[in-house]
């Protein structure tokens, strides 16, 4: 419930919060050292779906100049636009087994230049590269772009996304329809 340094802190009695920080900032952990710590709890015969979501991690009182990762992002939890560090995610859950863990993760980075839709696909990629058995990728409407589900279907996944009540769709060639009007 409580993902601070302090928090931890609290919670584990016997260290400090500045040790706790220290030792976070002295580590470099990747995307695929998160994965390489998943992957053993996964079954050779999972049957998978990768979701992916993105958070704001607030840092409203945060000197923006001390940190490159500190920007202005929407937030759904505040449905609006509040400074902090954006973070996306992919978690794994086997249909089968019940098991549910992260396998990828961003830190969004204003310097990359890439949208969150690009480390989308970029953090796919890694994880067909690294063997996670899925078949299906599911998201909120944010990754339900064409471009996101024409990726997904050049690499033989099925999506399941979240789709805004405005989006156009096409039923029949030349003939498009908002999604609100669709029976």
């Amino acid at each position: 419930m409580n993902t601070t340094c302090t928090g931890l802190a609290e919670t584990l009695k016997s260290v400090s919060h500045d040790s706790i920080n220290r030792f976070l900032l002295r580590e470099d952990y990747s995307a695929k050292d998160l994965y390489d710590s998943s992957i053993d709890l996964i079954p050779e015969d999972a049957e998978g779906a990768v979701s992916v979501d993105d958070t704001v991690l607030d840092k409203p009182y945060s000197q923006s100049h001390l940190s490159k990762l500190i920007n202005y992002y929407w937030s759904g939890k505040h449905k609006k636009t509040v400074k902090g560090i954006n973070l996306v995610t992919l978690f794994f859950t086997d249909l089968k087994g019940g098991i549910r863990l992260p396998v990828n993760f961003r830190v969004v980075n204003p310097d990359d230049n890439k949208t969150k839709n690009q480390y989308f696909q970029e953090m796919i990629e890694e994880i067909i590269s690294w063997g996670l058995p899925f078949a299906w990728v599911t998201g909120d409407s944010w990754y339900s772009s064409l471009e996101n589900l024409k990726f997904l279907r050049k690499r033989n996944l099925n999506a399941l996304f979240g789709v805004e009540n405005n989006r156009i769709f096409s039923e029949e060639k030349g003939s498009y329809i908002q999604a609100q009007k669709i029976e």
